[in-house]
């Protein structure tokens, strides 16, 4: 997946959990669960950003061959 991909599915989850979180709160079910997707997407982002900037990077899944 493309950085530009990714930087607008991450502005898009993160205008969905403002919304999620205005309606239902910050603690709501809902609103963790969104939480956890952006999360995902902001990791995935960084290790595609780390990987371009450092070759040799591993992520610690790799690294630790879990």
């Amino acid at each position: 997946m493309l950085k530009k991909q990714l930087l607008t599915q991450i502005e898009l989850k993160r205008t969905e959990l403002i919304e999620i979180a205005m309606k239902h709160g910050f603690s709501s079910s809902s609103a963790i669960i969104c939480s956890q997707e952006l999360d995902v997407l902001l990791n995935k982002y960084n290790e595609i950003s780390l990987k371009k900037d450092y070759p040799n990077f591993q992520t610690s899944k790799e690294q630790w061959n879990i």
